[in-house]
Formats: structure tokens, C-alpha cells, sequence
């Protein structure tokens, strides 16, 4: 197992190799190719970061807006994908009719879904909740469902030898055993919901990262785009390492060793 330090080290290094290619690659479009367009294109990665600074609360209050409904529509769309998958597992036919339309909705594309969900919710801030909850459900159902089904079946027989009944299986063994697999499925769907959340925020919010982005967009404001991005991005890192956390809070079993 890699240790605390180690990994420390290795974040440390990426870190570092990012920021010297983003610069590299910044001075290559200023000074070598002379691109009058250079800072809208990619500005100087310290720039950048000194302009997120000065701009830090505006900042930090618009993704505060984004990043609450995303929290609320990724917890609400967690609990219906956990709540399918065990009754998927519990009925094949129930897995049978549900996981095609399942598969099925994920054909809508996030994009042309979020106006109609918007024009029906006539609520920005239920708008947001809904579009996260969309494209939270089905990672976890799917990745749920994988777990309670890779349960072997030695280990249930026992349990039913015992006279055990239904509840305390799934209470005892296969949840247990399927919450790798769903913390899989949270990982990658926490991201993507504030990804869905900004998304929302550009179809005519008052507040929110998305406005900024759309704002920046039109005016041509390259400072504001930029530290949109930048904190766009840290909002998905942030949820990841949420995830994480969590994680290691239910599955304290499976911590690595420093």
C-alpha cells in the first residue's frame, strides 16, 4: 500500500507538472507564436490564480449557490439509484422491465433535458436539484446493483441456513459487501452532478458559477471565464474528496495503512 507520504509526494509532483506545462504552454502562445489571442486562449496559470484570489468571495458565493443544489439533487438521486438497485436485486423480472428504460433515459442528453425539466419545475433552484438527481441515479443504481449481485451464493445459503431472513441478509451481508461498488458510483457521479448543477445555472439564473461562465462568455470577459473554470473544477474535486471521506467513514475496514 502506498504510504501517506508517498502519496503526498505524488500529488506534490502532478501538481507542480501541471502548473510548469500550463505555463510552458501559456509562454509558447505569448512570446513564441506571438497569438494576439494568447490570454483568452490560456492565460498564465499564475494569473490566474492571483485573479481567483482578488475575486475570491464573489467567487466562493456563487459557487456556494450551485454547489448546495448539487448536494441536494446528488443526495436525493443517491437514495432513488441505491433504493432501484436493491429492488432490482430482489426480483429479476423487476431488473428485467427496469434496467432497459434505465439505460434508456441516459440516452437524453443532459442538455436538451435541462430547459424542458425548466420549464416544467419553473424553479431554477428545483431545476438544479432535479438535473443532479438525473445524472446521479443511474451510477449508483448500475454500480449497486453489480455489488448485491457479486454477493456469492455460499455466503447467503449459510445465512439462509441460519434461518435468516431477508432484511438481516441484505443488512448484514450483501449491502456490507456491495458498498465498494456504490462508493464507485458516488465517485463518479458527485462530479458530474455539479457539472449538471452549472449547466442549469446558464439557462437564465440569477446567481450561481454557470452565470459567470455564461457572463464571461458574452462580454468576453477572459478573467471571469477563467476563474469560473478554475472554480468549476475545484467544485468537482471538492465533491470527489467528499465522497472519499464518506467512504472511508462507512468502510473504516478498508483504510490504507500509513
Amino acid at each position: 500500500m502506498i504510504s501517506k507520504k508517498e502519496k503526498f509526494k505524488v500529488n506534490l509532483v502532478w501538481t507542480i507538472g501541471i502548473f510548469m506545462v500550463w505555463e510552458l504552454v501559456a509562454f509558447f502562445l505569448d512570446k513564441v507564436t506571438n497569438d494576439p489571442m494568447a490570454e483568452a486562449k490560456l492565460p498564465y496559470l499564475h494569473r490566474v490564480i492571483v485573479s481567483v484570489a482578488q475575486n475570491f468571495t464573489e467567487l466562493i458565493s456563487a459557487a456556494g449557490l450551485t454547489f448546495s443544489r448539487a448536494v441536494v439533487g446528488f443526495a436525493i438521486g443517491a437514495a432513488i439509484g441505491i433504493i432501484l438497485a436493491i429492488i432490482m436485486s430482489l426480483s429479476k423480472i423487476a431488473e428485467k422491465i427496469a434496467l432497459p428504460y434505465l439505460v434508456i433515459s441516459q440516452m437524453i442528453p443532459v442538455l436538451g433535458l435541462a430547459p424542458i425539466v425548466f420549464t416544467l419545475a419553473k424553479d431554477m433552484n428545483t431545476a438544479r436539484i432535479i438535473i443532479a438527481a438525473y445524472i446521479t441515479f443511474f451510477p449508483v443504481a448500475i454500480n449497486m446493483l453489480s455489488g448485491l449481485n457479486s454477493v456469492d451464493s455460499d455466503k447467503k445459503d449459510l445465512l439462509y441456513s441460519y434461518a435468516a431472513k431477508k432484511k438481516s441478509i441484505y443488512c448484514k451481508l450483501m449491502i456490507p459487501y456491495a458498498l465498494p461498488y456504490l462508493f464507485v458510483g458516488l465517485k463518479i457521479a458527485a462530479p458530474m452532478a455539479i457539472t449538471a448543477s452549472i449547466l442549469v445555472d446558464m439557462l437564465g439564473s440569477s446567481g450561481g458559477i454557470g452565470v459567470k461562465l455564461l457572463y464571461a462568455l458574452y462580454s468576453g470577459s477572459k478573467d471571469i471565464f477563467w476563474d469560473s473554470v478554475i472554480t468549476s473544477a475545484f467544485m468537482g474535486i471538492i465533491s470527489y474528496f467528499i465522497v472519499v471521506f464518506l467512504e472511508k467513514i462507512c468502510m473504516p475496514w478498508r483504510k490504507e495503512k500509513a
